[in-house]
């Protein structure tokens, strides 16, 4: 099978959606497809813009020029995307016949260069994964008023894309409810599919022992319980519950620690500022051979979600936090599929925004109970190899793209 991927980063961008497409193009190239990648040049942290190389091997990876101006501004994410865009449609209007392709969703809508390479190759077929759901992303984040003009123009963009691929590939069971319940047309479903994202299991071998972090003494860490957010604080999170238990929990062994960026950084900065709250450490996104070592360090993984999140988001910090054997520390609507994993099981707690008396008490109940906080990691570790490793998920995209699914 002749199989293109295209999603504007990729290995070794440090970005989740660069990881998971890497992962299935090389499991595809393993079972024999001939594999093109259609990226950009550019990476998801500006300073590892323009690292990148051209492969010519098998996955064949083709770099689009962007200018590699990050994401700490809109016109500078907007600059990257049209870049993007332009190089993407050229390069797929001139790849020879494709089998399959396979489109991801940064950027918004980047499926229309599969569309465009459709018309030139009408047995192409086309899978949509659906890794964020657009407008509602920008509604929810204030860059779009909700009903207004724009909205209106993306939401007739969707209902034509998604009647017109061959599948539509949904991270949770809410998120396959929302594109239904806003985009199937009369008398008829969409053609929709649920699978989680992932972690390849062989990165993390069970009870490997974790090398120490270098700025673990610097930042207090050591003999303290350690509640970890690891990546980016965009639009779609929420962060006032957990920094309110933080201020509760400043005189007792707790280290809150967020390791990242994104547009909510600078809030939280504002807000660990106003309060005094010295117990809660900000550093900026760490090297990708670094990311285990401070999970190491972590005694629970913090995933906060905002309500208008649910079905649009499905955060993938999950399922480095299940490898690692985190407990999971959810604030956010119920449905999620962090909700759906901790439901299932058992795997942590899930909370509402502004439970600060609960989410304290959780803290402090898995910090007293060494027992219980062994039972928990244990089922972390379960939940990640029995449903959110490579090794459970790529078989469901092979039914998918070898057409029996």
């Amino acid at each position: 099978m002749r199989l293109t991927l295209i999603n504007q980063f990729y290995a070794p961008d440090i970005s989740p959606t660069a990881k998971l497409a890497a992962s299935l193009a090389e499991h595809r190239a393993a079972a024999g497809d001939r594999v093109t990648v259609l990226a950009g040049r550019g990476g998801y942290v500006p300073d590892a813009a323009r690292t990148a190389e051209e492969s010519h091997g098998n996955p064949r990876v083709i770099r689009v020029w962007t200018p590699g101006l990050g994401k700490g501004t809109l016109a500078r994410r907007l600059a990257d995307y049209l870049a993007f865009y332009l190089g993407a449609l050229a390069r797929a209007a001139t790849l020879p016949r494709q089998d399959g392709i396979v489109s991801l969703t940064t950027p918004p809508y980047i499926v229309s260069a599969a569309f465009l390479h459709r018309l030139l190759h009408r047995r192409t077929r086309i899978i949509l994964w659906n890794m964020d759901c657009y407008p509602e992303v920008a509604e929810g984040g204030g860059a779009l008023v909700e009903g207004g003009l724009l909205s209106r123009v993306f939401r007739l963009l969707n209902r034509a894309i998604f009647g017109r691929v061959d599948r539509l590939i949904c991270l949770d069971g809410a998120m396959r409810e929302l594109l239904e319940a806003r985009y199937a047309p009369a008398g008829r479903s969409l053609p929709t599919l649920v699978i989680p994202n992932w972690e390849n299991q062989g990165d993390y071998p069970p009870r490997e022992p974790t090398s120490r972090w270098g700025e673990a003494q610097r930042l207090g860490l050591d003999r303290q319980f350690v509640v970890l957010y690891m990546g980016n604080a965009g639009v779609g999170h929420r962060f006032d519950t957990v920094l309110a238990a933080a201020e509760v929990l400043r005189d007792r062994p707790f280290r809150f620690l967020f390791v990242g960026g994104g547009a909510r950084w600078s809030d939280i900065q504002r807000r660990i500022d106003d309060r005094r709250a010295l117990n809660v450490a900000l550093v900026s996104y760490v090297a990708a051979a670094e990311v285990k070592s401070v999970m190491g360090h972590a005694s629970c993984g913090l995933i906060p979600l905002r309500d208008e999140a649910r079905g649009v988001m499905s955060p993938s910090k999950l399922h480095s936090y299940l490898a690692m054997g985190l407990p999971i520390l959810y604030i956010g609507p119920r449905g999620s599929n962090v909700d759906e994993a901790i439901v299932r099981f058992g795997c942590g707690a899930s909370f509402r925004h502004g439970d600060t008396e609960a989410v304290v008490a959780f803290l402090e109940g898995l910090r007293g109970d060494p027992d219980r906080l062994g039972d928990i990691r244990h089922r972390s570790r379960r939940a990640f190899d029995e449903a959110y490793c490579d090794q459970r998920t790529l078989p469901q995209f092979d039914l998918v793209l070898d057409g029996t699914r």
